[in-house]
């Protein structure tokens, strides 16, 4: 018999595929009250919207507690949403699921949207009304503790921002609460990158090989099958971690453009500056990689690399690339790494090679796999109970493969169980191993032109503009607006950053598979050629057909000419790249089809007659020498059709031409023509113009006419006075123009402006009182401007978002920004501002408020903060702030508060339990708070400098010897920074600790750390007077990083840690005064990095104990470090009293700086090839001195090696090092590199 809850579901309209099925949002209310009235019309609104709506009726609820299904929707949904009615608190079921919201809220930040029907907001803080009188009867009835959990979530609710019925109305509020729904669902739909599955433990496994903190330069290579997911996590990790790096970049074309493009693309992305448009080849290209990114920390990833010639011209070596620097590559198999003399069985060799490191992408297991599936067919983590056999089935013979998953998921997405099984049959005809024909499976659903564009995309416009594209299939009638939605709701393509179209590369290839199936030996007889070799060969040949729609003739000379013959043999062409060449003969009625026109290098004088390209929509002319007189414009832009036009670097243009003639023109470029100085008038006949962008130009005059109304966005360096008639534009960006001193009193005629940026205009003190106009405004960037005073008219702006004031002179806010009630962001950063308004409470949608380095901000922060319900971040770092109100901890949603370098702080107020991050230092800090209560912390940084350097320590005060007993209750920590200067700490046990990464505590006494946790990865140890018990590392079996900093130590003996420290990979040993021998280092097998600076006392570095009871003569003597295989650098920096350095293995580098008592190095092994001195430190240095002790063998003559250059036959016969005068060394050593012994 059925359980009257799962009848009640399913008469909801859920089907039994309830269980474990994903909500977005949870409606709770009281039935009676709102069912037939707003609950029911929302519902249904939502339902149409596509949002999955769990809707609960208080007559179907059983039982006292809330459990099984409900429980599990409740849980699994996003979004709560109560409807708040005069008898909603007299039903304990919606308490108890109020109750449950308001945990899931705290615990997993899930959001709540109340809505408030016929009672308000301040009736569920039960001061008076129904709301109060229904708990004092609960209380009776059920009992105090329960009525207290009851009350709590109710005030906790009545602290959110809702919407109230009576201000909106019914149909208005629906739309209103759609509208929110849909933007907090907007980062958890269906996109790119947010289907991630089972990538956690590969990210983690490959987080561990990056080293991040390291400072050597690693390759790291993540391989396998196509379709597994490399660049999915390649990208995934270069987001999170790229801004730890100085700069970074994305190369992700790297199979299709040229080495010159890409070596361009890195380095502008890098350094933000043209410069590299000058690359002339690929061997200048290198020079100046290497020239400009030697001394910066970089991260790179190289996506889908196949040839070692590409690697070698883009990161041939690591020398090329700062310390720290991070290479990332993907490919599909590591052949192409090994040395080119070797066979495929040497593969071994790069494997071994000490700057690579090698990740294989694995299948995904099969529960991964389903979860994968079931997102996409079902938008859910796992498929319906009559679903999970096929399901299963599926993912299966998709063999774990992330892409076919995706793809055939989409596919099925709400289709009927017939095509399901349909489907099923087709995928069991094909081999497990070939992911094309699964993958053809989705293609052949396709409509006609949907297949079109598919192809176009997969043979010639991956990385392209969308809307441009967009413009030429809409002109072919391929109804891209549709075929969009299609080909991205099947992820086929997606549509990622700067609105470009992409395509996984198996998708990429079955498109080109598909066009070389029409005519297999035949080029000239399929539809694309995107390989400019063939296409050359069929347009010379003149081997077209009628089939040709679209060609690449890239690499061409400027002296090719195409003739009309050539072309005649082309009628359906539509889309041309050419790069160079040019066009000769009568071309009358020929490319009368084409579309798409991009042209590089194209000639200053087009020597076709006839020409007319009366159907083109795209026209793209870059790096040339076109000017405004230039003959082929009357051919490419007399046509009603034309739609875009994008002229870039063509650097002798001066003058646009007349565009009087392309009257639907919808968007224009103009970029890095430097000497442009003048628009042609007709611009402002372009009535149905929505984009022009005019950038980095020189022109100081630039003659724009009134009249574009339907223009959009707006991008020139100089703003007149007749931008006031622009009545349609919606960006405005005028930014680092030291000319603009004002703006014209028009710009309050711009209604429909949404983002003004005037970004680095130095020279802009004011605005004009008509910006309050500007009511549709919803981003305003007044930094590094003069800008001193804002006027009362910016309390009009009334939809502004987001409000950037830093750098600019502005002291003080005025008394209408309390007006800006939608603000969600305002930065003050460095400006002069000397305290924030009382009334800031009335901000109540502001999320972040950023004020660091603002020294002129004093005295106390308001106490009407707590009105802030909706603020997240709180920084105040580089502030004078002298105290905190008590009722900061008033704010519910505070994640992030960060007091760096507060030195007016003394000490912290209680704080709110929501915080996840704290940031605290003062040279004023007596006493460390109790935040026992702050459980959801995750990085907690408290000190009392404020310096980064350990040896500039904090001279106001000292902090008393603190109780921590409270740490052990953080459990989530992942990152802990404790550093109190002159500081004893009580013994302290971490082990309770389980998720903390990284420790960073000031230990005069490594005893007082009684247990440290298992997970920790880093540690750093500092002002350490006694001798460390390695015991106390006994089961840090997973520490990567140890860092001793400013410790009073005469020796560092690691003898008692074999192991123990087995992954241990960088050690640093840093301002350590006292510090005369590092000793016994042969235990940390793993070690990579040995980093010693600033310890001047030290004499010597070795990898033996100190005594030598075992040791050989010659060992007792030369400190030997050759054991430690796995070392790849050796950083000596300052060291000023080291007399010897140790002998390495021959595969390290070392950097010596600022070691001028250097004396000797060892010769009994081979001099490393990399060894860097200082010369200034090299005036004393020679081989080991003799001794007693020492054998003939060991003082064997050594000779330079014969392939270094400069050496004359008289400088390669035998020397013995030991007995060069030093004068000669000093000299002798600037020229070998490597040395090695005479037998």
């Amino acid at each position: 018999m059925e359980r009257p809850r799962e009848r009640s579901l399913s008469l909801m309209g859920e089907s039994s595929s309830t269980l474990g099925r994903d909500y977005e949002v949870f409606l709770s209310f009281r039935g009676p009250d709102t069912r037939l009235t707003i609950t029911d019309s929302l519902h249904a609104a939502m339902i149409q919207a596509g949002i999955h709506v769990f809707k609960d009726d208080e007559e179907l609820r059983v039982g006292e507690e809330i459990g099984g299904e409900l429980l599990r929707a409740i849980s699994n949904s996003k979004i709560y949403m109560p409807i708040f009615s005069k008898d909603y608190a007299s039903s304990k079921w919606c308490l108890r699921e109020l109750t449950s919201m308001v945990e899931h809220r705290k615990r997993d930040e899930k959001v709540i949207l109340p809505i408030f029907y016929e009672v308000d907001a301040s009736d569920l803080k039960l001061k008076t009304g129904s709301y109060g009188m229904a708990l004092q009867k609960h209380e009776r009835e059920s009992g105090e503790d329960v009525a207290k959990q009851w009350k709590e979530a109710l005030r906790e609710v009545a602290r959110i921002k809702g919407w109230n019925l009576k201000d909106h109305g019914q149909h208005k509020l629906i739309g209103l609460v759609l509208e929110e729904v849909l933007k907090k669902l907007r980062y958890t739909q269906r996109n790119w990158h947010d289907d991630l599955v089972g990538i956690d433990d590969q990210m983690e496994a490959v987080m561990e090989l990056l080293g991040l903190g390291t400072f050597d330069v690693r390759f790291i290579v993540i391989y396998g099958m196509g379709g597994i997911g490399k660049t999915t996590l390649a990208k995934t990790i270069f987001k999170s971690i790229s801004s730890q790096f100085q700069g970074s970049s994305f190369l992700s074309d790297i199979r299709v453009d040229n080495i010159v493009s890409l070596q361009k693309k890195l380095l502008f992305d890098i350094l933000h500056t043209n410069y590299a448009s000058f690359i002339m080849d690929a061997e200048h290209g290198i020079n100046k990689i290497k020239d400009n990114l030697s001394n910066k920390k970089v991260i790179i990833v190289l996506d889908d690399i196949d040839k070692r010639d590409k690697l070698m011209k883009l990161a041939g070596k690591s020398k090329w690339f700062g310390p720290g620097s991070r290479i990332i590559i993907t490919t599909r198999n590591t052949h192409f790494l090994a040395p080119e003399t070797d066979t495929l069985d040497d593969i071994i060799v790069p494997l071994a090679h000490r700057d690579f490191y090698f990740f294989e992408m694995k299948q995904m297991d099969f529960d991964h796999a389903l979860k994968l599936f079931s997102k996409h067919s079902f938008e859910s983590n796992s498929p319906p109970h009559d679903y999970i056999s096929i399901s299963s089935e599926i993912a299966r013979i998709c063999g774990g493969l992330p892409l076919a998953l995706e793809v055939i998921g989409s596919l099925l997405h709400s289709k009927s169980k017939m095509a399901w099984k349909d489907t099923l049959k087709k995928l069991k005809k094909v081999p497990n191993e070939d992911v094309q024909k699964k993958l053809l499976i989705s293609y052949e659903e396709l409509e006609y032109e949907q297949r079109q564009i598919f192809l176009d995309i997969a043979c010639h416009c991956i990385g392209e503009e969308r809307i441009p594209a967009y413009y030429m299939w809409k002109a072919c009638e391929f109804f891209p607006k549709t075929g969009f939605g299609v080909l991205i709701h099947l992820s086929l393509i997606k549509v990622i950053e700067d609105d470009r179209l992409w395509m996984h590369d198996q998708l990429r290839d079955l498109g080109r598979e598909i066009v070389r199936q029409e005519c297999f030996l035949v080029p000239g007889k399929r539809s694309r050629l995107w390989c400019s070799t063939d296409a050359l060969n069929v347009v010379q040949n003149n081997l077209g057909t009628d089939n040709i729609v679209a060609l690449k003739l890239r690499g061409l000379v400027d002296a090719h000419n195409f003739t009309s013959g050539e072309f005649s043999r082309l009628p359906s062409l539509r889309f041309l790249e050419l790069d160079g060449g040019n066009f000769v003969g009568d071309f009358k009625n020929l490319l009368s089809n084409l579309t798409w026109l991009s042209w590089h290098h194209c000639p200053s004088n087009l020597h076709a007659t006839g020409l007319c390209l009366k159907n083109l929509a795209v026209l793209k002319l870059s790096k040339s020498d076109i000017t405004e007189d230039w003959n082929g414009w009357g051919p490419c832009m007399a046509n009603d059709n034309l739609k875009v036009i994008y002229l870039t670097s063509c650097e002798r243009l001066t003058r646009t031409p007349d565009f009087s003639k392309c009257m639907n023109l919808k968007r224009l470029v103009l970029k890095e023509c430097i000497l442009l100085e003048e628009i042609n008038s007709s611009l402002g006949q372009l009535g149905r113009l929505k984009h022009l962008e005019i950038s980095k130009n020189s022109c100081q005059y630039i003659i724009v006419k009134q009249g574009f109304y339907g223009l959009d966005k707006f991008a020139i360096p100089l703003i007149p006075d007749s931008i006031g008639g622009l009545k349609s534009l919606s960006m405005l960006k005028v930014e680092y123009q030291d000319d603009v001193r004002e703006l014209p009193h028009s710009i309050g005629k711009l209604l429909g402006l949404k983002h003004l940026s005037l970004h680095g205009c130095t020279k802009l003190g004011k605005l004009p009182d008509s910006i309050g106009e500007l009511r549709s405004l919803l981003y305003l960037d007044l930094s590094n401007t003069s800008i001193r005073v804002l006027p009362n008219s910016i309390g009009k702006l009334g939809s502004l978002r987001k409000m950037d004031l830093s750098q600019s002179h502005i002291a003080k806010l005025p008394d209408s920004i309390a007006n800006l009630r939608q603000l969600k962001f305002m930065c003050l950063d460095c400006t002069w501002i000397s305290e924030l308004p009382e009334n800031i409470w009335t901000l109540e949608n502001l999320e972040e408020l950023i004020a660091r380095d603002c020294r002129d901000l004093e005295d106390e922060i308001p106490r009407e903060i707590m009105g802030l319900s909706q603020l997240t971040i709180l920084n105040l770092s580089r502030s004078n702030i002298s105290r905190l109100p008590m009722t900061i901890n008033q704010l519910p949603n505070l994640r992030e508060l960060v007091l760096s370098n507060c030195n007016g702080l003394k000490m912290l107020p209680d704080l709110p339990t929501s915080l996840i991050k704290l940031e605290f230092s003062s040279s004023l800090l007596q006493a460390l708070p109790n935040l026992s209560n702050l459980t959801n912390l995750l990085h907690l940084d408290i000190t009392d400098r404020t310096f980064d350097f350990t040896f500039l320590k904090a001279t106001q005060g000292r902090v008393q010897t603190p109780n921590l007993e409270w740490l052990g209750r953080l459990h989530k920590l992942q990152m802990l920074r404790l550093v109190l200067s002159d500081c004893n700490l009580p013994p302290t046990n971490l082990s309770s600790l389980s998720q903390l990464r990284s420790l960073e505590i000031t230990c005069p006494d490594p005893q007082s750390l009684t247990q440290l946790p298992s997970s920790l990865k880093d540690l750093i140890l500092e002002d350490v007077k006694k001798p460390i018990e390695w015991a106390l590392l006994s089961n840090l079996g997973n520490l990567i990083e140890l860092k001793l900093l400013g410790c009073q130590l005469t020796e560092i003996e690691f003898d008692n840690v074999h192991g123990q420290l087995e992954k241990l990979q960088l050690l640093q040993v840093r301002n350590c005064e006292r510090l005369v021998m590092l000793s016994n280092l042969s235990s940390l097998k793993e070690l990579r990095v040995l980093s010693v600076e600033y310890c001047r006392q030290l004499v010597e570095i070795k990898s033996q104990p100190s005594s030598t009871g075992d040791c050989s003569s010659t060992e007792r003597f030369i400190p030997n470090m050759q054991k430690l295989q796995k070392l790849q650098s050796l950083r000596v920096y300052y060291c000023v009293s080291l007399q010897m350095l140790p002998a390495l293995p021959n595969a390290c580098d070392a950097d010596v700086i600022g070691c001028p008592g250097l004396r000797y190095y060892c010769y009994q092994w081979s001099y490393p090839e990399n060894y860097n001195f200082d010369s200034r430190d090299l005036s004393q240095l020679r081989a080991s001195p003799e001794k007693e002790n020492l054998g003939p063998r060991d003082l064997s003559p050594l000779r330079p090696s014969p392939e270094k250059e400069n050496l004359g036959p008289r400088d390669l016969s035998p020397l013995s090092l030991a007995h060069l005068l030093v004068s000669f060394w000093s000299w002798f050593i600037g020229k070998i590199k490597s040395v090695k012994r005479e037998e």
